[in-house]
């Protein structure tokens, strides 16, 4: 079997990289060693409940993803701006003071962080918003930290709060994280909603897949070796094309392509709880600002999304940085430390699953986005996307998948 562009890998990256190429008239054949496409946004049905595989978000001011996606059909579902912090033993409301200015007001009085710190978040806003995206990335590239410090935050406001709400997005507490990243973060959280579909977070990249042909797709195959402008598949068959687009993580793409890697990446753990009733009944992420114990945070996705669940019954997600946990040890320590929380109740609560995910993101330490959007191109008929070429997020996975197309389309014209 031949085709015209091979593409290796079906998440994000290489949906939208078929779908540019689709919509220009030009074939392809996309290869995903998977069950189904989406690559790490998957969502399972277990017990009667929707589990992302992992703790996600949607941000709905994603610049590609509006470009590209139908929001309405997706019946995206917001959490409520802002965060509630767990420190001293108590539950401590931060709100967004642009889209929560009442409930604000007694964010002052929370000890997350000094008044000057809370000044500070609107200079930090301001920062983030001046100008382009671009603008934003031909800023001096430092590390978050640095960047939280140069704008005079406190100790305790980077412990408290940065800490652990960078920290769970970046899946690393010592935010390393190259700068540009962040200011790419914070620019999209201020200028948009946290999100998940109705549906699940894999309906993001099912609705991609439901704009392609069914009969470009093959999943349950897997590439082992790409030779020229050929693959070659588990079972032996060899696929020839006249461009080959590898679109997988970072790491499985370097060993493809044999070439000497990217800087790995970060993993994390997620468990799952069914529960009567949520303790906290708002939409909102949880924090664990008292950087004790395993937890980074947890939320109810049933009071974000109730279709995440079934009637009477409310979910937990709790995120735990790190994939090199023991399974059964992990478990019995995160109860034991939401029983510090919630009290004795959560001995009622049933897990449902744990989620280990080695790989969950590409690891972005300075200078990762010297530039952002690096070349796809890898050498002659051979090209690259994900999002370890550009931001790891959502946006950057779907707008590297899109310049991989185009340079294909420029390159075989």
């Amino acid at each position: 079997m031949t085709s015209r562009v091979i593409i290796i890998g079906g998440g994000l990256a290489g949906l939208c990289c078929a779908l540019r190429l689709h919509e220009a008239g030009r074939d392809f054949l996309l290869l995903d060693a998977a069950d189904a496409v989406g690559g790490r946004i998957r969502t399972d049905e277990v017990d009667g409940f929707l589990l992302d595989r992992g703790f996600q978000v949607f941000l709905t001011s994603y610049p590609e993803a509006k470009r590209v996606l139908d929001y309405d059909s997706l019946d995206l579902k917001l959490f409520e701006p802002g965060a509630i912090v767990r420190l001293g033993g108590k539950f401590h409301r931060i709100a967004d003071p642009w889209r929560r200015p009442f409930d604000a007001l007694g964010t002052i009085f929370t000890p997350i962080g000094s008044l000057f710190d809370k000044v500070r978040m609107m200079s930090l806003r301001s920062s983030v918003l001046d100008g382009s995206l671009a603008d934003q990335f031909r800023k001096p590239e430092t590390t978050t930290m640095d960047v939280l410090r140069e704008t005079g935050f406190s100790e305790e406001m980077i412990d408290r709060f940065f800490r652990p709400f960078l920290g769970g997005i970046f899946l690393e507490p010592e935010l390393a994280t190259s700068s540009r990243m962040f200011n790419f973060v914070f620019r999209m959280f201020s200028t948009g909603d946290a999100s998940v579909p109705a549906a699940g977070m894999e309906a993001i990249p099912r609705q991609i897949a439901t704009r392609l042909p069914k009969e470009k797709i093959r999943v349950n195959t897997r590439v082992t070796g790409i030779e020229g402008n050929a693959v070659k598949l588990e079972s032996g068959e060899v696929i020839e094309g006249s461009a080959v687009i590898v679109a997988t993580e970072g790491d499985a793409a370097a060993k493809l392509l044999g070439t000497n890697g990217t800087k790995g990446g970060v993993g994390v753990t997620c468990l799952y709880y069914a529960l009567d009733k949520a303790p906290i009944e708002d939409p909102i992420l949880i924090l664990n600002g008292e950087n004790e114990g395993l937890i980074n945070n947890i939320c109810f996705p049933t009071r974000v999304a109730p279709s995440y669940g079934r009637a009477g019954r409310d979910l937990a997600s709790v995120t735990v940085l790190g994939a090199g946990h023991n399974e059964a040890e992990l478990e019995r320590k995160v109860r034991g430390q939401l029983t510090q929380w919630f009290g004795d109740v959560v001995a009622s609560w049933k897990h449902l699953r744990t989620y280990t995910i080695p790989y969950a993101l590409p690891l972005q330490l300075p200078p990762a986005l010297a530039a952002p959007e690096r070349d796809v191109r890898v050498r002659p008929g051979v090209y690259a996307c994900g999002d370890h070429l550009d931001t790891a997020s959502i946006q950057g996975a779907m707008v590297s998948g899109r310049r991989a197309a185009e340079a294909v389309l420029e390159d075989l014209v």
